[in-house]
């Protein structure tokens, strides 16, 4: 959601910001622009500022080829203040024209902020936006400083920010701050490079910085200096950029998101790998760093996610109640934060986010540790925000997920949050045949995975087409599930619905007599989730319930399972595997229903309208 690149160096700036523009369109975006410090004629430099509508490639189209200077700052802007238009795009600039901003975040007072600077200072805004404010805040405090300018402006704002901030006056400098939205800095050969996701960074350098709350950094082509905004100094370590952050190309298939559902059983593997100890029936997951002991005090657990996370976290809790006999729940970690929840010291926390930025998550882990809850967390990005809050945890190790609809990522959270239960069971509740049947067809799940791809993703006939054309043209879409497969048929809904932009909903299936079935129809599709396990018979009748309105049954089921199958109109096997884990299994088909049907509607499908990949704003 918006990206930040900003660069200090010796080489023409303009190449390199547009590079690290791209590298952040998968975060969602609806226009984008540059401003860069050009020389003039006269010795002097000015501010070179560009901006445009659409997408980065429409941006490329309007700088110059030859554009000079050799600082600069790019953004990538998703619209929350103001519509889409040119002038709501950023930077910003002051009255002057000598003072550009780019910002990513919301600036709570900014209404206030504007009414002040407009009567008060005669202030004539341009925009619609509340980063605006923040230009002419800069310019108002500037008496020469840029970096006394800069925390003077933020002293004054509530809110969150990643803000970067270039001045004609200063040719080789950038001064930027973070507050609750994420900056990294990056470290070349006579050059220095910001951005607000170090994806961006990875073909230029290895050695990066990552900006805590409330920091303030002056950056030059030597270096960085980092201080607090109350004026102490900070000092960080450098930390290495993980080389697989550079890996995000498409390769030969047509869209991201295909490739990434084709990665899931190599991305499955490594989750698992060295997690899993079958000799023991157990399994290790170090990042906890929780001893039996600890675990067996553990009196309630919670996992917190957004979407996808959350979805992830169902099946998460589950698991934990079924394996390690440990209360446990999942909650949208937006609705938590805010609820004033009641925690006790002896309650653990789960945060689960793809990117590690997500700031609700955020929002939910502090409100926890307010409260003396314990938090870890499960995220995929290294060095994010939310592994740094928490401080332990694991990585998912799903590598670099660049289409805006999640699809490794979450068979990856799913896997490590079964492998925490099983590792929780073995040391409350679970014998060790228990845990070693259930590891022994935990790790035999890439294979299954990795089979059931290659037998089905890529045809163009068969039950899979069959349902895409029954979903392409429906008006309403139902998703139906119990148990686990409850949360897969959540999680199958918001695919089509962001792949798609077919309407849709899903129920736990027994639900549906409380209500939906009064929208069933000879007309609606109804996706059914029935894999072979407890829930299975039950699920069944409820499909019997709609068959009976006349709905148009899609049907999920295990192998084998001839009498499921003959309820459906379309029936869609998946391999056979113990109740808890075939959520790994039963979500692949529902994953290419909303690629398929995506392609089918002419659809974005790597950059779904209105959406970012990683949601850094409330």
């Amino acid at each position: 959601m918006c990206g930040i690149v900003g660069y200090v160096g010796e080489k023409r700036a303009a190449p390199l910001l547009l590079d690290g523009l791209r590298r952040l369109e998968y975060r969602g975006y609806d226009s984008a622009g540059l401003a860069m410090i050009t020389p003039t004629e006269g010795g002097g430099y000015e501010l070179n500022v560009i901006r445009r509508v659409g997408f980065v490639a429409e941006l490329v189209k309007a700088v110059p080829e030859n554009l000079a200077g050799r600082a600069g700052v790019g953004h990538t802007r998703w619209a929350t203040h103001g519509a889409v238009t040119e002038a709501n795009a950023h930077p910003h600039v002051d009255s002057t024209g000598r003072i550009a901003v780019i910002h990513n975040g919301i600036i709570e007072n900014f209404a206030s902020l504007r009414a002040h600077l407009e009567e008060e200072e005669g202030v004539k805004f341009r925009s619609e936006t509340d980063s605006e404010v923040l230009a002419h805040l800069v310019r108002k405090f500037y008496t020469g400083d840029p970096l006394e300018a800069v925390r003077s402006a933020l002293a004054v704002v509530t809110g969150t920010w990643g803000v970067a901030v270039v001045f004609a006056d200063h040719a080789d400098l950038i001064i930027a701050s973070r507050n609750g939205s994420p900056l990294v800095v990056g470290k070349g050969d006579g050059e220095t490079f910001l951005a607000s996701d170090p994806h961006a960074l990875a073909n230029y350098t290895r050695s990066i910085v990552y900006l805590e709350d409330r920091e303030i950094v002056k950056i030059t082509r030597e270096g960085w200096e980092i201080s607090r905004l109350d004026g102490r100094p900070v000092s960080h370590a450098i930390e290495e950029l993980g080389i697989e952050l550079g890996s995000s190309e498409k390769g030969s298939f047509p869209h991201f998101m295909l490739k990434e559902i084709h990665e899931q059983p190599e991305s499955l593997s490594r989750c698992l790998l060295g997690r899993v100890v079958p000799e023991t029936g157990g399994a290790k997951l170090g990042g906890f760093d929780l001893t039996p002991r600890e675990i067996v005090a553990i009196r309630r657990l919670g996992i917190l996610g957004c979407g996808t996370s959350f979805h992830a976290g169902l099946v998460g809790a589950t698991a934990m109640e079924q394996l390690a006999r440990l209360p446990a729940f999942a909650e949208i970690a937006s609705e938590f934060r805010y609820r004033n929840p009641v925690i006790s010291a002896d309650d653990l926390f789960l945060a689960v986010s793809q990117s590690g930025e997500t700031a609700d998550t955020l929002g939910a882990i502090q409100e926890a540790q307010t409260k003396g809850g314990r938090v870890m967390g499960v995220v995929n990005v290294v060095g994010s925000t939310i592994a740094r809050t928490c401080g332990r945890g694991v990585y998912v190790h799903s590598g670099p997920e660049i289409a805006v609809a999640s699809t490794k990522a979450f068979t990856s959270q799913v896997a490590a949050l079964l492998v925490a239960s099983l590792m929780f069971g073995r040391s409350r509740m679970l014998g060790p045949g228990e845990g070693r049947a259930f590891g022994a067809d935990l790790l035999a799940v890439p294979g299954r995975m990795a089979s059931w791809l290659d037998a089905n993703a890529t045809s163009h006939t068969g039950p899979i087409v069959d349902a895409v054309e029954l979903l392409v043209n429906a008006r309403f879409v139902f998703f139906l599930g119990r148990g686990v497969s409850a949360a897969v048929a959540m999680e199958g809904a918001l695919k089509l619905k962001e792949v798609a932009y077919i309407p849709c909903m899903s129920y736990p299936a027994a639900e549906m007599k409380h209500g939906p079935i009064a929208l069933i129809d000879k007309q609606t599709p109804v996706v059914a989730i029935v894999p072979d396990d407890q829930m299975r018979d039950k699920t069944l009748s409820n499909v019997q319930e709609v068959r009976a309105r006349g709905a148009r049954v899609i049907l999920i089921h295990t192998e084998g399972d001839t009498e499921a199958a003959q309820l459906a109109e379309v029936a869609i096997a998946v391999p056979r595997a113990s109740a808890l884990i075939t959520p790994l299994l039963s979500v692949l088909p529902l994953q290419l229903f909303a690629y398929r049907a995506g392609l089918a509607l002419g659809r974005d499908i790597d950059r779904p309208r209105n959406l970012a990949k990683s949601v850094t704003v409330e």
